[in-house]
């Protein structure tokens, strides 16, 4: 028979932005969105064209899991001439990880 873990008798939790934190959550909620970041994370900032070599999606569905992680904070992004380089924002990262931390 499985037994439930012990009880924790702690009532001190640390504070927590239950929006902020399933906000985030919802923005990474699709694995193309999660290896997109990843991505970025590992390569550094990239242009668009780059961002359709990672996955097998068509462009244009690739862009829309782009435009969530940027309304989430998650990448900024800036124009040069035509295109649009990418990058993750490294403080909206962290902020992800510290409330993840105080699950």
């Amino acid at each position: 028979m499985i037994s439930c873990c012990t009880p924790n008798t702690k009532t001190d939790l640390p504070e927590l932005d239950v929006d902020e934190l399933a906000a985030l959550c919802k923005a990474l909620a699709h694995p193309a969105r999660v290896q997109l970041l990843r991505y970025l994370a590992a390569y550094g900032a990239c242009y668009f064209g780059s961002l359709t070599d990672v996955l097998p999606l068509a462009p244009s569905t690739i862009s829309q899991h782009v435009t969530i992680l940027k309304q989430a904070g998650l990448i900024l992004g800036s124009a040069d001439e035509q295109r649009v380089c990418y990058c993750v924002n490294p403080e909206r990262l962290e902020q992800l990880k510290k409330l993840i931390g105080c699950l």
